[in-house]
């Protein structure tokens, strides 16, 4: 498990918002994917966006990104327009399988981070066990990818990510090939770690649980073209608890509202 973090309330950072969408619509192949989408994403907030297959979540995310640009509408990070990827911005994705490189072994997939940000080879050794540490990978870094369980995998490329020190850590379901308990307990150690760091999150989910438990704000986009249909506050205490806040009256009210939301935008 993850060294020991409290993962109290986030605090939101005072001033203009980190992310901001301003009315994007994107085409691809002729097709529009995502609408009329205006958004913004204030520093230090954990946003985390569901919605129905097809409704452009993960694009969403890509445009946040840099790796997509709107054929509409703007999208800035810090005040500058995102018109390619950033340093300061890390993407954690679902497939960690991919995303990780088999012939590096965990220290050596961490060090990737690294030596792409300039740091000397002297430097990186105590980072990397730091880095390990943090996330519960403390006696696994002569491992390579394939002798690590999938939670492993993606504590992995999640300390990978957490090398560049990012002002936002974008996630595309990064958990959803996981099993039950693996997946509640890096849903944990994230909660830890973004307290820790102060990263802005943006986090795709389809689990509606998922996304009340880590979030605190949920958007739903409706499908063909995606476009913003809800948006609730999640007020609900931290530190948050996999037991009492899932019991909580406000999380079954919240988890009703986004069932109904998905089951009226599939009809």
């Amino acid at each position: 498990m993850i060294a020991a973090v409290n993962q109290g309330a986030n605090s939101l950072r005072p001033g203009r918002a980190q992310i901001v969408f301003s009315g994007v619509t994107l085409n691809l192949g002729g097709k529009a994917i995502l609408e009329g989408i205006s958004l913004d994403v204030k520093p230090g907030e954990f946003l985390c966006i569901i919605g129905a297959s097809g409704c452009g979540k993960t694009t969403a995310l890509r445009l946040a990104a840099g790796l997509y640009q709107p054929t509409s509408g703007t999208v800035a990070f810090d005040g500058q327009a995102m018109l390619a990827p950033r340093r300061d911005i890390a993407i954690v994705f679902q497939d960690y399988g991919k995303a990780l490189l088999p012939w590096r072994t965990a220290a050596g997939n961490v060090s990737l981070a690294l030596e792409a940000s300039g740091m000397a080879a002297s430097q990186r050794a105590a980072r990397i066990d730091e880095l390990l540490k943090k996330v519960g990978l403390p006696n696994h870094a002569g491992k390579y990818p394939a002798e690590m369980s999938g939670g492993m995998q993606q504590r992995l490329q999640i300390a990978r990510c957490l090398a560049q020190e990012p002002k936002a850590l974008l996630m595309d379901e990064p958990f959803g090939a996981l099993d039950a308990m693996t997946r509640q307990g890096l849903q944990d150690e994230v909660l830890s770690l973004v307290h820790a760091s102060d990263a802005t999150v943006v986090f795709v989910t389809h689990d509606l649980e998922e996304a009340i438990y880590l979030g605190d704000r949920v958007i739903g986009l409706l499908p063909h073209p995606g476009r913003i249909g809800i948006e609730l506050q999640i007020d609900l205490p931290r530190p948050r608890d996999q037991l009492t806040t899932r019991e909580n009256p406000e999380f079954l009210r919240l988890r009703r509202e986004l069932f109904d939301f998905i089951k009226a935008s599939e009809a």
